[in-house]
């Protein structure tokens, strides 16, 4: 909506069940909350939030704090602008709640945009709301999720994803990041880094950022280059050319690029480029220091480099990076 800003309240129901991650529903609930508190006085909340389950009452999170709900029979006459499906369970299967099933079929095709977090894809899955479309959801969980649903295509990295008025998010905390850039959406970027400023949260995870850190998912493989890779991130703005990492790894260094390649799966530069990406965007995000210096503690030898890097990862440049990310 952002050509023209809502003027009423946008109304979103978070579907709750037992067992749930509280953190999947509390999260999202928090940020729409959040953004009603900048609204200027006496005009309308920015969003009205209704948690809903099968039957109302209370349900029974995974942390067993209770959660008192309206029942989804109770909802039959309203309109719903978006529909929530937070996730989590008791135990290592998905139970799907008929109930919450039957009522996205009946309300999807009539709701602005239908969203989940973690394991709440498969309740939209059940409900054959995800047929043919690419989806995120919680890293642990991928496996059993293509197996339910084959024709699913389930993305292993995304923080969350976007296809059309079908937004999907991975595990547990990403249902800020989704929450925010639905408020982003809606009304717009300064609404959004308010209310992340407000939740002392940074608005800067994008959709297509990984589940993890470039170092931390380089360091959490058995690939035997753990420590390889804990050194190229403490040492980005030192030379990491093949002789140099192979030297490191007490490797020739065509054995090194060849043995490398194979294990992790991309090339060595290939892993020195986003490490080093990833860098320059948390020092935009969070330092007020030039683009200068920037570059420099990167790896970047000048600032048209890492321009140059902006725009052939993200299609913009870092200055643009900073304005929309930037808490400062």
């Amino acid at each position: 909506m952002s050509a023209g800003r809502p003027t009423q309240s946008l109304r979103v129901v978070l579907l709750a069940h037992d067992g749930m991650n509280l953190l999947d529903l509390a999260g999202p609930l928090q940020a729409l909350t959040t953004a009603n508190r900048s609204v200027v006085v006496g005009d309308a909340p920015r969003y009205e939030t209704i948690v809903a389950s099968g039957v109302g009452g209370a349900i029974v999170t995974s942390s067993g704090l209770p959660v008192i709900t309206v029942s989804t029979a109770s909802l039959a006459e309203l309109p719903i602008d978006t529909l929530i499906a937070p996730g989590g369970c008791w135990g290592e299967e998905y139970d799907v709640d008929p109930a919450l099933r039957d009522f996205i079929v009946a309300r999807a095709g009539s709701v602005r945009r239908l969203c989940s977090v973690c394991t709440g894809a498969f309740l939209l899955a059940a409900a054959g709301q995800l047929d043919g479309r690419k989806v995120a959801t919680h890293w642990a969980w991928l496996a059993k999720l293509k197996g339910r649903h084959p024709t699913l295509e389930v993305d292993a990295d995304s923080i969350f994803i976007r296809d059309g008025a079908l937004w999907t998010s991975a595990g547990v905390s990403s249902g800020i990041d989704l929450t925010l850039a639905l408020i982003e959406e809606d009304f717009g970027p300064r609404v959004a880094i308010d209310a992340a400023r407000q939740m002392v949260v940074f608005m800067k995870r994008a959709g297509g950022q990984s589940q993890f850190s470039v170092p931390l998912a380089a360091q959490t493989r058995d690939d035997g280059f753990v420590e390889l890779h804990a050194w190229m991130a403490a040492n980005l703005a030192s030379d990491l050319s093949v002789p140099r990492l192979a030297d490191h790894a007490g490797m020739a260094p065509r054995t090194f690029a060849r043995t490398y390649s194979k294990r992790v799966g991309q090339t060595p530069a290939k892993t020195v480029e986003r490490m080093r990406l990833e860098a320059a965007c948390r020092a935009l995000e969070e330092t007020n220091l030039p683009l200068k210096s920037v570059a420099a503690q990167s790896g970047y030898a000048d600032e048209q480099k890492l321009r140059r890097a902006f725009q052939r990862h993200f299609g913009s440049n870092p200055t643009t990076h900073r304005a929309r990310f930037s808490g400062h």
